[in-house]
């Protein structure tokens, strides 16, 4: 049996990590790859950090493509090899006209979850514009979904597997940028990485609306290092490079900003 209870100490999606606790257990047990439904990034974050202490067991996640957010995980005895290939996926293409009716990331996903299931089977989702979008999801709901997936909005759409090869993946704008600073205060940090002003980086840090690792961190005064990755919804992510100090002991730092 796994150390549950030491696994789980200050987590935050508990009920996430329990889970593929459980799923790790039957791998042990079983000696089969046992796959997870799709963890978000904040889940995923936790999973790791926590089965990485473990020699038991080892994991691999994907979720289709390299900057998937959702992703499934693969667990399996040390023993047994894993790749990208142990995670079972299956992509989906939902087409229509939108162009009198566009439809949102919200609007694909609500007619998703519509049909009855549940957000856990679904991965990311790969708007494109008027001619619909594209999503990866776990295989044994896609014919299902083939079958009962018929609107999105006011629009008829017809609803089909492709392989993976097929998803229509647009490459993240990035920006690189420096900074200097007095310190490495997350408020300072990722109100220059994010271009607003400090006094409203606080205000959002204390609302909980930022995460630095995944993980919700609500004290400004938070302290950075090179490495760590800065994400706010809606606004997209920073992460921070290098880090020198210079001659009147000030912070020189390279940031990368993802929209």
């Amino acid at each position: 049996m796994l150390p549950r209870d030491d696994l789980l100490k200050g987590v935050e999606n508990r009920e996430a990590v329990a889970r593929v606790i459980d799923q790790a257990e039957q791998a042990i047990k079983t000696w089969d790859v046992v796959a997870t439904d799709f963890l978000s990034p904040p889940e995923l974050a936790e999973v790791r950090e926590a089965f990485s202490r473990l020699t038991e067991v080892h994991l691999i996640a994907w979720g289709g493509y390299p900057q998937a957010e959702r992703q499934r995980i693969a667990i399996a005895r040390a023993e047994l090899l894993l790749n990208n290939d142990s995670v079972a996926l299956t992509a989906l293409e939902i087409a229509g006209n939108f162009l009198f009716d566009p439809a949102t990331h919200r609007d694909f996903l609500g007619a998703l979850l519509g049909t009855g299931i549940v957000r856990e089977k679904v991965g990311d989702i790969l708007v494109l514009g008027e001619r619909g979008a594209q999503a990866i999801v776990v295989p044994e709901i896609a014919q299902f979904l083939e079958m009962n997936l018929t609107q999105v909005r006011s629009v008829p759409v017809k609803t089909r597997r492709i392989e993976l090869s097929e998803l229509k993946i647009r490459e993240p704008r990035k920006k690189e940028l420096t900074t200097v600073e007095a310190s490495m205060r997350l408020d300072a940090i990722a109100s220059a990485g994010f271009g607003m002003s400090r006094n409203k980086m606080a205000e959002m840090i204390n609302a909980g609306d930022v995460r630095v690792n995944w993980k919700e961190i609500t004290s400004a005064s938070h302290p950075m290092k090179s490495g760590d990755l800065i994400a706010i919804r809606g606004k997209g992510r920073v992460e921070v490079g290098e880090v020198a100090v210079t001659k009147k002991d000030r912070y020189r730092v390279q940031l990368t900003r993802w929209v």
